[in-house]
């Protein structure tokens, strides 16, 4: 198994990708903290890692507030003693044409998609300068490469987080900390939901492989770069998109 005995943070991870991932983690040996906002969210997907073959734990935490991540971390090393990787995937929509958008809009999406991703990662750093060892996935999308109509707010905590997760490749590599992101493309998650059906049809014809992305498909990218088959990827950004972009 890829991620035997190795403990890992899965923010957002009461559904959709992080559920996904959480669960892959599990079924690769992974001991996984299942992280989200409120403990009730959180009982499906601890269940489910279990029943993946993994051991797993249920922690609330806001990723926009320190204590409740400090307490998570607290949680997480009286649990198991250390931490190897956080999957930074907690991340919200809330879109709008510039001329509409409003300053709650832009906030609370920057607020969770990008500072809530420096929070996390602040709060399990020093844990992991200490062992000289861990891994960072940060989840950015294909709109934090090129853009995307209506999403100011989105594209812009979404090409942020590359640039962080850059700079900390080259301030952790050399500590044995490694960091990467993925940017998927369209997937199957309740995001959506709220999209017409004529308007996926339309995504979908635009992916060279003529269908949405699965979660476990992002899931098991998340995996191997987590694992020690990606020991020297350090600083990448890889996509998860079917190829839309080509």
């Amino acid at each position: 198994m890829r991620l035997k005995d190795k403990v890992a943070i899965i923010t957002g991870a009461a559904r959709g990708i992080g559920q996904a991932t959480a669960i892959k983690f599990a079924s690769e040996g992974a001991r996984v903290v299942v992280c989200d906002l409120k403990q009730e969210w959180l009982t499906e997907s601890v269940a489910l890692c279990k029943q993946a073959g993994g051991d797993a734990i249920g922690c609330a935490a806001d990723v926009r507030d320190t204590k409740s991540l400090d307490a998570m971390v607290a949680a997480t090393l009286a649990q198991w003693g250390r931490i190897d990787c956080l999957v930074n995937n907690a991340g919200i929509v809330a879109d709008a044409q510039l001329k509409n958008m409003t300053e709650d809009q832009f906030d609370s999406v920057i607020d969770i998609n990008l500072k809530g991703v420096y929070n996390c990662t602040k709060a399990v750093v020093n844990t992991m300068l200490a062992q000289q060892s861990g891994v960072i996935l940060n989840a950015s999308s294909i709109v934090g490469l090129y853009g995307n109509f209506g999403q100011t707010n989105y594209a812009a905590s979404k090409f942020a987080v590359i640039g962080m997760m850059k700079t900390w490749a080259r301030e952790l590599g050399r500590k044995g900390i490694r960091c990467n992101a993925i940017c998927p493309g369209f997937i199957a998650t309740s995001i959506l939901t709220t999209i017409p059906e004529k308007v996926l049809q339309a995504l979908e014809e635009k992916v060279p492989m003529g269908r949405l992305g699965r979660p476990e498909e992002v899931a098991n990218t998340f995996a191997w770069l987590a694992s020690d088959e990606a020991s020297y990827i350090n600083g990448a950004v890889i996509e998860v998109s079917g190829g839309l972009t080509i």
